[in-house]
């Protein structure tokens, strides 16, 4: 009977531990998760077959232990010594906040097919050609300014 108890206590702790290893150190489906859930059955099924009031007790009691454990591990500061704590605190500026204006011209830093970056006043932008693909350090005319997108032709095509 001894042995019966260890072995349920055995599966059932390496079952909640893994569980808990799966939700706050690799979520998403893992082994650990797969093994916690592997574990935890087959616990529970020994239990069962020791006697049905052994069964009850070890189902509900993991039950207990399993919340308890989550909700202090969720309350504590266990895990911020792992846990991602960035914060984004800069803006997107738009193009016209620049002073980026139609008529503007500048350099491609990058090849535009038909997307790429240009220097326009000394300011690097995402510019936008219309349709063409423009080559690198090439020279650009901003032909309009759509919010965050800076459209522009090559000045080859202006001048013809």
């Amino acid at each position: 009977m001894l042995l019966d108890l260890f072995i349920i206590v055995f599966l059932m702790g390496v079952a909640i531990a893994l569980v808990l290893v799966e939700i706050f150190l690799m979520p998403g489906i893992t082994l650990a998760g797969i093994g916690g859930a592997v574990f935890a059955i087959g616990g529970v099924i020994y239990a069962y077959t020791i006697g049905v009031a052994t069964g009850h007790i070890t189902l509900i009691g993991s039950s207990i232990l399993f919340g308890g454990l989550f909700f202090w591990l969720l309350r504590s500061n266990s895990f911020s010594k792992v846990a991602l704590h960035t914060e984004v605190d800069s803006k997107l500026t738009s193009s016209k906040e620049l002073g980026i204006e139609p008529g503007d011209e500048g350099m491609t830093l990058s090849r535009l097919a038909p997307i790429g970056k240009a220097s326009i006043k000394g300011i690097t932008v995402e510019a936008k050609s219309l349709g063409d693909f423009i080559d690198e350090h090439s020279p650009v005319v901003v032909v309009r300014v759509d919010g965050y997108n800076v459209v522009v032709k090559s000045k080859e095509h202006i001048n013809t």
